[in-house]
């Protein structure tokens, strides 16, 4: 591994090359914070790809992506003099120090539970009226749902045995299942939406990030189907001309693979 003064220099090398792009490529200089920030959540989304199918390399090369963004909406902000990059590293270091009283001051915690209760306790003494408020809006449902769900735990507004949950699991299915059959389309929605809530809230219990799960599914939806194609393609047959039957033959060769 590098040594601190040997990052310090890799860092000192990116800010370099941002204040030259910034100064001379055309595409870089007409860049704002808005144009930047679609570019920012897909980086974000490729990351994560590439922690899910744990390809070391790969995080390697996204986690650069996203630091170039960090750089980037830095430089913009020194250009307007609102803030650099100094600013934004100082900034996160005070609040790290400051949500953490039981190593930067004399707060005694027994575990992590704590520290997260303790988290969410301080951001409502820095002003937060909510502890929802740090839920962003244009987060994924999914995503967005877990969130809240870890938010409210964190002020001790939680279920207390899985077994409640799942209980709870059960009961939003057979109001789901209710409005099904009386035929109301926003009620059937609603009721649905409860049923993915109280999911999402079970599989927390289980400690099983519901978001990895999903994702997991549509990777191994995808292979299977990919093989599915790659069958037909074979025979010469489009798939739109095959039997669910002559399809579950593939599919299952795909599962047994």
């Amino acid at each position: 591994m590098n040594t601190r003064q040997q990052q310090l220099d890799a860092f000192s090398r990116l800010l370099d090359i941002m204040d030259e792009l910034r100064e001379k490529c055309p595409w870089d200089k007409k860049q704002t914070l808005q144009s930047l920030r679609h570019l920012t959540i897909e980086e974000t989304y490729e990351l994560g790809d590439a922690i899910l199918d744990n390809d070391l390399n790969e995080v390697k090369k996204e986690l650069g992506d996203v630091l170039l963004h960090i750089v980037f909406y830095a430089k913009i902000g020194s250009e307007t003099g609102d803030f650099d990059i100094a600013d934004v590293a100082n900034e996160i270091c005070d609040k790290l120090i400051h949500r953490h009283p039981h190593i930067y001051g004399d707060v005694v915690v027994e575990d992590e539970e704590q520290v997260k209760q303790n988290w969410e306790k301080l951001k409502l003494k820095e002003g937060k009226k909510s502890v929802l408020e740090g839920v962003p809006k244009s987060l994924p449902a999914l995503v967005k749902a877990s969130r809240i769900q870890d938010k409210a735990k964190g002020v001790g507004f939680d279920w207390e045995e899985p077994h409640q949950v799942w209980d709870k699991v059960q009961e939003e299915i057979e109001e789901f299942q209710e409005e099904v059959k009386n035929g109301d389309q926003d009620k059937i929605e609603a009721e649905f939406g409860d049923v993915l809530f109280s999911m999402i809230n079970y599989a927390r219990f289980l400690n099983v990030n519901p978001e990895d799960a999903l994702e997991r599914t549509n990777k191994k939806f995808i292979k299977r189907f990919m093989y599915l194609e790659g069958k037909a393609e074979e025979l010469g047959k489009p798939l739109a001309d095959m039997t669910l039957a002559e399809m579950d033959v593939f599919w299952n060769e795909a599962k047994k693979l």
